[in-house]
């Protein structure tokens, strides 16, 4: 004989199965350690203080 399932039931385990894929999926793609979004944040703020003191005020050559 063969084993009797329940429908429903491998229907949503089917679902979570998917959803979990798609998950670890994104999170390789996407996740990051809490250091590299500092390092990033520090890298960006660095850049823009680097730009902030070059910046030429009160050039009446602007339009």
């Amino acid at each position: 004989m063969t084993k009797v399932i329940n429908l429903r039931q491998a229907r949503k385990g089917a679902a979570r199965d998917a959803a979990r894929k798609q998950g670890d999926e994104n999170a390789a793609r996407f996740g990051r350690s809490k250091l590299q979004k500092q390092v990033e944040k520090d890298d960006r703020d660095r850049a823009a203080r680097h730009l902030d003191v070059h910046r030429r005020d009160g050039d009446s050559n602007d339009a």
